[in-house]
Order: C-alpha cells, then sequence, then structure tokens
C-alpha cells in the first residue's frame, strides 16, 4: 500500500508482504543466497530452496502471502516437465521405451498396492481415502532432475528409463484422479469415458503432431530473430499445459509433451537451448521449489499422535514403495547401484502432482486435515531424500561414465570456419558447434583471409566486425571460440597455412558461387578457392549451402560414394554426420553399397550410437535426378565425393558441387572431403591430381561431354 504525505511516498512493508516489488526482490535474493550459503554445507540447492520456502511462508515466519508466487511456481512446475522432455536423449528413449514402461510399471502398480494396503488395514480409510491415497504414492515429481542435468548424467540410461517411467505413472494417477472425482460427483458413466478418451486422442495429436509443424514453420519463416523464437517456445510450453486441462489430465503432461514434440526441432548446443535452461534454472524452477516449501507445515507434528501415525506411515510407505519399484528395476535390467539409487532419488520425491491429488481430495470431503497434513510432512521429507541421494549416486554415475570413456586421440579436435560472407557465419559456426566434440576443450576457429593489396586496411577493418559478430554468436551458446584474422596473397593460402599452425582436423567452408561454363564440361579444376584448398589442405573438409536453419530437417540423407569405407577419414566423418543428425533430431537415411553398409554398421556397433539409421542401396550418384526424388524439401542433403587419385574417386565427382545446386536448390546441403594422406609432389609442376590411375580413361570422358555440348549446340540452331 502506498501512502502519499507532502512529496514523500512511503510503502507499507507489514508483514505478510503484498506488494510484489519488496516480494521478487526478497526471492531473488533467497535464490541467490540460499545455494550459496547451504553449499558450505554440502546440502544440494534444491534443499536450500525447499528450507527457504518453508521459513518465508505461511507455516514460517509469514514474509510473503500465500499464493503471491503460485504463478511463477506454477510455470516453474511446467518448466521442469518440459525441460525433461526437451533434453531426453530420443534415440534413448526409443531404444529403451520398453525399458521405461517396465519401471513405470513397478513405480505405478507397487506404491499402489502397497499403500491401498497399508490405508485399508493399518489406517482404517475408506475405499475411496484408499484408493486416492494410494495413487497419490504412486506419482512423483522430477524435482531432483536439475541436479542430474547438472552432473551431465540426463542421458544416462537410468534417467532416461526414470523420466520414461515418470510420465506413465503420473498420466495412469491423473486419470485414476479423473475417475474419483468423476465417481464423487455421480458422473462416473460411459459418457465420462468415452469423453476422456476422445479428448486425450485428439489432445496427443495436437502436440505431438501439429506442434512440430508449426515449430519447423516457424523456425523457417523467422531466422534471425533470437527473441522471437525463445517466446514462440514458451508460448507452445503454456499451451500444451491449458490444452492438457481441457482434455481432463494435469498440465504437466502438455509441457512435458511438448518437450517431446519440440525436442527434434531444438539442438542441444544451439543458443535456443541454451536460453531456454538458462532461465529455467535461474528463475522458473527456484520460484517452484520455493513454492513447494511454501506449502509444509512442521505444525502437524504437533497436532497429536494421530496426525504423527499418519504422517510417518504414509512418509515411509512413500520411501519404500518408490525403493522397491527402483530395485525390481536394477534386478530387471541388471544396473549398477548407482544406477538404482539415481532411480529411487528422481522418482522418490513427491511434489506437484501429490498435493493435486491430495488437495482434490480434501476439497471434495474424501480425506481429513490429518491426511492433507501428513502429505504436506511426506512432500518436504522425499524432497530431501531424493535431492540427496540423486546429488551422491549421481556423481557416482558421473564418474563411472568418465573411466568407461575411451582415451582421447594424441591429435585433439580443432575445427576451422573461414568466413568471408557475414551472411554464412552464423550457419557455419552452427554447423560446427553441433559437429564438435562436447568433450574436447579445444575452441573453434572462426577465419578471415584478407587478400595483400592496397585496400587491404579497410578490409581488415570489416573483417573485424565480422569477427566480433562471431563472438557474439558462440557466446549465446556459451561455446569456446577463438576468432583469426590473417593477411596473405589469396584466400586460399591463407586457409592452407592457418590449417597447418592450427594443427586444424576440421574446415567448414561456404558453398562457392555459380559454377561456369568450363567447370561444367571440364570439372572445376581451374584454381577456384576450393581446389586450391583441397590440393593442399588434406583433413576433412565440409563444403555447405544453407537455405534455413538445420534444425527443421526431417531426415538427413547421406550419399556415400563406392569404397568409401576404404578412406583414412571414414569413421570420423561418418561419427561427424551421424552427431549432427543427433542434434538437429533428423532421422539418418544413407545411401551405399552392401559393403559400405556393413562397415557404417559395424561401426554404429562399435561405438555403441542409439539412432534409428536406415540404408538404402546405391549404385552411385551419377544419376542424380532418380536420387532427387527420393530427397524431398524438409530433408538435409550430405553428399561425400573425394579428392582426386584416392580410392574413392571416380570422375563424375567433379560435377557433384553443380549437380547438388541443380537439383537440391531448396535444400540444405553439405558436401564432405574426407581427410587422406598428404600426397608429396614428385617435381615441379607435378600435382596431386596427376597422380590418378586413369588419366586416359579421364580425358576420354572430359571429350565426350564436349562432343555431347556440341551436338546439343547444333541442334539447338537448327
Amino acid at each position: 500500500m502506498y501512502v502519499l504525505k507532502g512529496t514523500v511516498l512511503l510503502l507499507d512493508i507489514s508483514l505478510p508482504l503484498k506488494d510484489p516489488i519488496p516480494i521478487f526482490s526478497l526471492v531473488l535474493f533467497i535464490i541467490l543466497l540460499a545455494p550459496i550459503i547451504l553449499r558450505k554445507f554440502r546440502i544440494p540447492s534444491i534443499i536450500g530452496l525447499i528450507l527457504a520456502g518453508m521459513a518465508i511462508g505461511d507455516h514460517g515466519f509469514k514474509i510473503i502471502e500465500k499464493g503471491s508466487i503460485d504463478l511463477f511456481g506454477k510455470a516453474g512446475l511446467l518448466y521442469i516437465m518440459f525441460l525433461a522432455g526437451l533434453e531426453l536423449d530420443m534415440a534413448e528413449f526409443r531404444k529403451n521405451r520398453y525399458r521405461s514402461l517396465v519401471f513405470g510399471a513397478f513405480t505405478f502398480f507397487i506404491p499402489l498396492l502397497l499403500g491401498y494396503i497399508v490405508c485399508t488395514y493399518l489406517l482404517h480409510f475408506n475405499f475411496m481415502a484408499a484408493l486416492l491415497v494410494s495413487s497419490m504414492f504412486a506419482t512423483h515429481t522430477l524435482v531432483a532432475y536439475p541436479l542430474a542435468s547438472r552432473l551431465g548424467i540426463t542421458k544416462n540410461e537410468a534417467v532416461t528409463v526414470t523420466v520414461g517411467g515418470t510420465i506413465i505413472t503420473d498420466t495412469a494417477v491423473l486419470l485414476i484422479l479423473a475417475a474419483i472425482t468423476g465417481a464423487a460427483s455421480g458422473h462416473l458413466d460411459t459418457y465420462f469415458w468415452i469423453r476422456l478418451g476422445v479428448s486425450l486422442v485428439v489432445f496427443a495429436a495436437i502436440i505431438l503432431w501439429i506442434f512440430p509443424m508449426i515449430g519447423r514453420w516457424f523456425f523457417k519463416k523467422i531466422k534471425d530473430d533470437k527473441t522471437s523464437h525463445f517466446i514462440f517456445v514458451l508460448a507452445l510450453v503454456f499451451l500444451a499445459g491449458f490444452l492438457a486441462e481441457l482434455a481432463g489430465v494435469e498440465s504437466i503432461i502438455g509441457a512435458f509433451l511438448a518437450g517431446l514434440a519440440l525436442n527434434q526441432l531444438i539442438p542441444h548446443t544451439s543458443a535456443l537451448m541454451n536460453r531456454i535452461a538458462f532461465v529455467g534454472n535461474a528463475l522458473f524452477i527456484p520460484f517452484f521449489l520455493i513454492s513447494v516449501g511454501m506449502l509444509v507445515d512442521l505444525r502437524v507434528l504437533l497436532k497429536g499422535p494421530e496426525a504423527l501415525i499418519i504422517a510417518a506411515s504414509l512418509t515411509a510407505m512413500a520411501l519404500l514403495s518408490k525403493w522397491l519399484a527402483a530395485f525390481f528395476t536394477q534386478v530387471s535390467f541388471r544396473y549398477t547401484v548407482p544406477q538404482r539409487n539415481v532411480i529411487f532419488g528422481l522418482s522418490s520425491a513427491h511434489a506437484a502432482a501429490t498435493i493435486a491429488v491430495i488437495l482434490i481430495g480434501y476439497n471434495m470431503g474424501i480425506i481429513n486435515e490429518n491426511v492433507l497434513n501428513g502429505t504436506v510432512l511426506l512432500i518436504l521429507v522425499t524432497c530431501l531424500v531424493g535431492s540427496f541421494v540423486t546429488e551422491n549416486a549421481g556423481r557416482r554415475v558421473a564418474i563411472q561414465e568418465a573411466e568407461r570413456k575411451p582415451e582421447p586421440d594424441s591429435e585433439p579436435e580443432r575445427i576451422l570456419v573461414p568466413v568471408s560472407n557475414s551472411a554464412r557465419l552464423e550457419a557455419l559456426l552452427d554447423l560446427a558447434l553441433m559437429i564438435k566434440d562436447p568433450h574436447a576443450d579445444t575452441p573453434v576457429y572462426p577465419l578471415a583471409v584478407v587478400q595483400d593489396d592496397e585496400e587491404a586496411k579497410e578490409k581488415i577493418h570489416l573483417t573485424n566486425k565480422m569477427m566480433e559478430a562471431a563472438i557474439i554468436h558462440a557466446a549465446a551458446t556459451e561455446s569456446h571460440i577463438k576468432a583469426i584474422t590473417r593477411v596473405d596473397l589469396n584466400v586460399a593460402d591463407g586457409i592452407t597455412r592457418a590449417a597447418k599452425e592450427l594443427m586444424i582436423s576440421d574446415v567448414i567452408l561456404g558453398w562457392t558461387d555459380k559454377t561456369s561454363t568450363t567447370d561444367r564440361l571440364f570439372g572445376s579444376i581451374f584454381g577456384t578457392t576450393l581446389d586450391n584448398v583441397l590440393r593442399s589442405v588434406w583433413e576433412t573438409i565440409y563444403v555447405c549451402d544453407f537455405h534455413h536453419p538445420m534444425n527443421t530437417a526431417k531426415k538427413l540423407v547421406l550419399a556415400l560414394p563406392r569404397n568409401t569405407e576404404y578412406e583414412k577419414g571414414f569413421l570420423h566423418y561418418l561419427q561427424k554426420m551421424l552427431m549432427l543428425a543427433k542434434q538437429i533430431g533428423a532421422r539418418p537415411q544413407i545411401y551405399c553399397q552392401e559393403k559400405t553398409k556393413a562397415a557404417v554398421e559395424a561401426f554404429i556397433q562399435y561405438a555403441k550410437i542409439s539412432m534409428e539409421v536406415t540404408f538404402k542401396p546405391f549404385a552411385d550418384l551419377e544419376n542424380f535426378q532418380a536420387f532427387s526424388r527420393e530427397v524431398s524439401r524438409d530433408d538435409l542433403v550430405a553428399v561425400v565425393s573425394a579428392r582426386k587419385g584416392t580410392l574413392s574417386y571416380s570422375p563424375y565427382m567433379d560435377h557433384i558441387p553443380a549437380r547438388l545446386s541443380r537439383y537440391f536448390r531448396d535444400n540444405n546441403i553439405i558436401l564432405i572431403f574426407p581427410e587422406q594422406t598428404e600426397m608429396e609432389y614428385l617435381e615441379a609442376g607435378v600435382q596431386p591430381e596427376d597422380l590418378t590411375l586413369t588419366p586416359i580413361q579421364e580425358q576420354l570422358a572430359n571429350l565426350n561431354k564436349l562432343g555431347k555440348a556440341v551436338k546439343r549446340i547444333l541442334k539447338g540452331k537448327k
């Protein structure tokens, strides 16, 4: 309340606070200081925020009015579920969907059955109350998921299975809740079940089918407005929550499905993903944890033995049943003890769905105040236990994963991105960050080459501005880059010298200009920048032509030539392309011959890559027209070529750039030249391409092409 006296504006600061400004300020300081202080006592930050909520809430010192942060608290709950769906490794999820189903069955039926027995024979509840409370045991909230994310174990199978099981058990519990409320209101009839089933089917179809279509269209049309991308994603998340409530289930189901729907459109290394995770972890999720703490009332322990017995029974049964579910899951799939404890820690916390179930039952008169207070205490204890267990077991799992990782190569991965056009800069850098080994601490090197002439000083000034844009773009993804500007005789020499000095492993180039008539006849061998780079840089080279964001691709179509499996850089570029497909959520579809297919499958099995890779038989790339019919406009086309004189080289490869531009002008394109062993010059004037074993056949092929061109010209004159 503001009171105006003369020229002084006074603020009413009586407790509990009602004005949004001091409330927001206080909560932000809690979010800042609580984790820092409790970290000194080795207490997870999640618990610190819950304890802070207890202190400032209605059941503590009554500093903040009840309901004043409900909006942010509910938003934080949806954010947790959305991030769980967004960060879920879809390939691992598909691979382990049956395991998620098994865990979901364990974590639903075991608490439901044991809880019903305890509520009926120990606490003497009636049927409706026993069913409601036992279903509350089955549900859980991923309160400790941010801990798993911070430890870097979200892609571990134990975490993936737990997240999948969470959505299964929560959905089942909320369906039971819908049935209980329908029965209590007298509307549990055939029409009720038909309406609920139809609404759920329509809801799921909208989220999982229409949302990705809208997202793909939006990201294609609005390419550079990063703020709009973030707002668009948030709007879809809360729209999904609203649609879930319209369908008769809790909003957390909609938020999780929205994460699954957008999973393939938001790469995990992108600036957008970084913004989403940052805002959630810094603001929304802490507000939710504080709001959970504000629900806890420790005074329930002083309200007589009945309240204490109910609280202790509910809490013990909740923890025991979830531990049994984790134990049977461990036995079924032979998980380690730390993995079992991670499953238990993540699935033992009861918060949002639990309080929703109990509050509905309390408001309808199915349960009394003692059960409500016991549930609130259950929330506090299970959140504390879940956080502690996840923190300790998660560290052990992270250490085990680190010990199983293969030793890094003796030569570290270094990616060079030469750029001359600021319009292509962000797309090329995004590709570099997506294919970069996340465990490599080497930076990405954007390179600008200025030709050494009279205008060199002016060009350097313009180039430095372009490099500043590269640094700003990389900063949004929290990636390490090191911009380089080089003055050299020409662009190719600058790229070559930089690649040697920095010991580069991969070079990412922008697409060259339109191919000339002589290039179309004889191949581009007349001194273009790409040809000069190919003669002197023997590492893997990616030539890219991007028209729209890569994350809008449905498939990554990878065309492999004959004998490419014998090239030195085969496994390297194959790993990069599979990594790219995983980042952008595109299904890899590989066109190759049988021998190459066997080599690819052997690598996938050896590297334990969890992806659904499809293969299609393929003779060669000479017939581009037939190949183009099998590629849609939403596909990312990656074609592997080769340098002259190598095992997989064929003369038709000289014309691949022109044919790609002709048949795939609306697609994103990557042309790959695998790493080769450096070829020494034998004498002055001898070039590496002169060392091919088929020079006569190549020249005959070129003469044949020239003859066909002359015939077309003569026919045209007639």
